[in-house]
């Protein structure tokens, strides 16, 4: 049931921050998943927020009048939990960066996003484990742990927090940090974005940055099955400072391409070295090692997508996967129905584990601290496709998820959320899940923060 204009009307009596109503000017910006696979859901209103009191003022409306709330950053959550039938909590306005020279901390308000906060970095050429998509927002990535381009050097976003406010479902505001609400504070550190409340800010410890270099490689498809092989060796022995997603990946139109993309914290000649292996193996079509400042590579690194729906569903390996499980998913990509998104379809290894898996899986809610590689396998499909074709698509992804499960593991990386995984809390919260459990129902036991996937 949609609000009433009295309902409306006290709900702006409450914020400062603007009350949008559909079809009106800004809406659509405010609230639409990035994700256009959940585009039919269209929220009854949705409130920019312009600081935290208004945050409080927004969840106790919602409470008052029993509307469902679901909070904003930047609405990259692949699940489309960003969007809701009732009241979008929109918080692109909690954008304020701060830094402290003298301590290196960085603090930036929930609605900060990727690249307003790396340009506050880059100003003091400081560094933090971060995403590469411009719109990405800084609270959905460290809720769900936050794995960068250079995680394995630096660790995940989520080890780099000291401190996070957060308003919880009754209107108080927390403060969580070691030593205040620890309890909250280990949960906002790999537990997920909008479960236990709604995160206003959050504080960094950050650390110098270091000159890189960037590989692009890219071969031909009948090349996949040597080129992975050997790749996967080359990362599995590689330092921290070196990170790379192997990936395979079709169109409808074009050619299976393989691609190996990655940043070394180190000079060209030593990422040319570690790469020699693999480009021994078979000569690829477009070779690119070069040295780059720590700023360039994250530019070089920098991710573009359709924005068209999609589908992705995760697995985790802590070794290699052999022939077998290669040839698995070749098999099943040239089997791939196809669609009209230029995005197609593929599977990536993301190269995990060095400094990521020197934290215990314990230690914060975060567990996926003795993996290898995050096994990544997507689809996609335009907005005008038929019903038949998305279906074909979806069934094609789940037939590759489950034929994996004979080679990988059952984790489930949570910032790629899957709103098809049916055991999902032991995937994506490992050891992790009862602790998580107890957390939930001690700061929201009437579950006013809910979906599908919220503990």
């Amino acid at each position: 049931m949609s609000p009433t204009d009295r309902q409306t009307a006290d709900l702006e009596s409450r914020v400062r921050g603007r009350v949008r109503r559909p079809g009106e000017d800004g809406f659509a910006e405010a609230s639409a998943p990035f994700n256009k696979r959940f585009a039919t859901t269209t929220p009854a209103l949705v409130v920019s927020a312009a600081d935290t009191a208004d945050v409080v003022a927004a969840i106790g409306w919602a409470r008052t009048h029993g509307v469902p709330l679901v909070a904003r950053g930047g609405g990259h959550g692949y699940a489309g939990t960003s969007v809701t039938t009732g009241l979008v909590l929109d918080l692109r306005a909690l954008d304020t960066i701060t830094v402290d020279p003298a301590t290196g901390l960085v603090t930036a308000g929930g609605g900060t996003r990727m690249n307003a906060l790396y340009a506050v970095l880059q100003e003091h050429d400081l560094a933090i484990p971060l995403g590469n998509s411009d719109d990405v927002s800084v609270a959905g990535l460290t809720l769900g742990g936050g794995v960068a381009a250079v995680s394995r050097a630096f660790g995940v976003t989520c080890d780099s927090l000291v401190e996070t406010e957060i308003v919880l479902a009754d209107g108080t505001v927390l403060t969580c940090d070691e030593e205040r609400n620890a309890d909250l504070f280990w949960a906002c550190r790999g537990g997920g974005g909008g479960v236990f409340g709604v995160n206003t800010s959050f504080t960094f410890r950050t650390r110098p940055t270091r000159p890189s270099s960037t590989c692009l490689l890219l071969w031909h498809g009948e090349d996949a099955a040597p080129v992975l092989a050997r790749m996967q060796e080359v990362m599995r022995d590689a330092p921290d400072a070196f990170s790379a997603r192997i990936g395979v990946n079709r169109t409808t139109d074009g050619p299976t391409v393989v691609s190996v993309i990655g940043q070394h914290l180190g000079p060209a000649d030593e990422l040319r070295r570690m790469l020699a292996p693999a480009l021994a193996v078979a000569v690829p079509y477009r070779a690119d090692i070069e040295d780059r400042t720590y700023w360039e590579a994250k530019d070089y690194l920098h991710h573009n997508t359709s924005g068209d729906p999609f589908a992705v569903r995760t697995r985790t390996v802590a070794e290699p996967l052999g022939a077998e499980a290669v040839t698995a998913f070749l098999t099943a990509l040239d089997k791939w129905p196809g669609s009209s998104n230029p995005d197609g379809a593929g599977v990536a290894l993301f190269t995990w584990g060095g400094a990521m898996n020197r934290v215990p899986a314990t230690a914060t809610a975060f567990p996926h601290r003795d993996v290898l590689f995050l096994v990544s396998m997507d689809t996609s499909w335009g907005v005008g496709d038929s019903p038949s074709t998305i279906r074909a698509n979806l069934d094609w992804l789940t037939g590759l998820h489950d034929s994996m499960g004979d080679f990988a593991g059952d984790g489930a990386y949570l910032n790629f959320a899957d709103p098809d995984l049916e055991d999902w809390g032991p995937a994506y919260h490992g050891p992790n899940l009862r602790r998580l459990r107890e957390i939930k129902q001690r700061y929201d036991p009437d579950r006013f923060f809910d979906f599908p996937q919220a503990l």
